[in-house]
């Protein structure tokens, strides 16, 4: 319970001291580059997926 307290201290203070436009901002740059790592990692899993599909045919 008291761990639950500080970290909800803790995060109301550092939204205290930012203000909404740096968060929202924070969010949106977290938000592009996991768009970007997660289509990264789909391109990367469809290539590999098609060279195993048309690898050796012994």
């Amino acid at each position: 319970m008291k761990k639950q307290l500080m970290y909800t201290g803790a995060l109301a203070m550092a939204l205290s001291t930012l203000s909404g436009c740096e968060v929202i901002g924070g969010i949106f740059k977290a938000g592009v580059w996991s768009g970007v790592l997660l289509v990264f990692l789909g391109i990367a899993l469809i290539i590999f997926l098609i060279s195993k599909l048309m690898g050796s045919k012994d």
